[in-house]
């Protein structure tokens, strides 16, 4: 018998996330964001998921988008960090794969690479995120390069695209109206600037802010049913889990008053204690900084970690669940108990959860 936790993807949750998305961004398209395995849930397993539905799908790998298209994607596919060597650039023509551009070298090879058939360009401008992007200084010489590789090849589909820094943040709408006017000032010197598409709204935005949904969205944690937003639950978004991870009850200790639990004794027992040990720990993907008190729900029941979690095990509180024993079902998130609740307990994002869910977990479709 295998040991007792698999991970349940509900495949009808993550298209009915897209199609929120989907509702809050009115005629805009919308990129699934399936970079990082779908964000831990799987990467064909999302695609085959959101085929039907989605406008396009949007990841980092050149490989993993190959695997898209050879697949039986027919979508647009855009590689959001864009390619890293001219090598790269006869691939993505081949698979016919749409580009982020976000600094002059990229241009520089896409003009010398000159290709039979022009690649989509996202050009991705810096408003503020400080991460990817051109400057305002560089938007210049980004419109020489355009303008030279326009001459080089047929003109490339450009769209225009930067990334919101505070759209998940409490304060309205100048957590993004400081970058949007920057992007705009950016663009005050290009006047066919006007005449391009873009895409800035991020899953956050599109929620919170659906006038910035103009050309193209990108949702991402929203179609896996987490929340962008810290002072608001998933539930409330019209959002449903899509993972839920699962294991048993193994054993159950009886602790008295002043004993501890785990690894350095970090739990402390202030009263008789019913000990249950669930067969999860930080090698199946659940984060061994979660302190004592992360909620966990066994048998339907919500309650909390104790001690600290070790590789394979960790520690739970049943003693106000008489009825629960060995082989209770728990869900360490999900269904029932959202993923951003354990993420906040553990000071981390939900985003991380997901991700890092271990290659030994086993993975069921529902």
């Amino acid at each position: 018998m295998p040991r007792p936790i698999e991970a349940r993807i509900d495949l009808a949750a993550l298209r009915h996330n897209y199609l929120v998305a989907k509702r809050h961004a009115g005629a805009a398209r919308a990129w699934a964001v399936v970079k990082a395995n779908a964000y831990g849930h799987g990467l064909l397993r999302a695609a085959a998921a959101l085929g039907e539905v989605a406008d396009g799908f949007a990841l980092l790998d050149l490989d993993e988008a190959i695997i898209l298209r050879e697949a039986g994607i027919r979508q647009p596919i855009l590689l959001l960090e864009g390619f890293f060597a001219a090598a790269d650039l006869e691939i993505c023509a081949t698979y016919g794969l749409s580009v982020v551009i976000h600094r002059l070298e990229q241009l520089q090879m896409l003009r010398h690479a000159a290709l039979k058939v022009p690649l989509p360009i996202y050009l991705k401008l810096d408003s503020g995120m400080h991460r990817l992007g051109f400057s305002c200084e560089q938007i210049p010489a980004a419109r020489r390069e355009l303008t030279a590789l326009a001459t080089a090849v047929a003109p490339a589909p450009v769209t225009l695209m930067t990334h919101f820094a505070e759209a998940d943040a409490v304060g309205g709408e100048c957590c993004i109206n400081w970058q949007l006017e920057r992007f705009a000032r950016m663009l005050a010197d290009w006047p066919e600037a006007t005449s391009l598409p873009i895409s800035v709204a991020n899953s956050a935005a599109i929620l919170r802010y659906p006038q910035t949904a103009y050309a193209w969205v990108r949702p991402g944690i929203m179609l896996y049913g987490g929340s962008p937003f810290a002072d608001q639950e998933a539930e409330s978004l019209g959002l449903k889990p899509v993972m839920t991870l699962h294991s048993n009850i193994l054993a159950v200790q009886e602790i008295g008053v002043g004993e501890r639990v785990g690894y350095g004794g970090t739990f402390v027992a202030q009263r008789p204690t019913r000990v249950g040990v669930v067969a999860c720990g930080y090698a199946d993907g659940y984060p061994r900084h979660a302190p004592s008190g992360t909620p966990i729900l066994v048998a339907g029941e919500q309650t909390q970690t104790l001690g600290r979690v070790s590789m394979d095990m960790l520690a739970c509180d049943l003693t106000d669940l008489p009825g629960t024993g060995v082989g209770s079902p728990v869900v360490l998130w999900g269904q029932g108990l959202p993923a951003d609740a354990v993420a906040a307990a553990a000071q981390t994002i939900s985003y991380e959860l997901f991700c890092a869910l271990a290659r030994r977990v086993p993975v069921v479709e529902i």
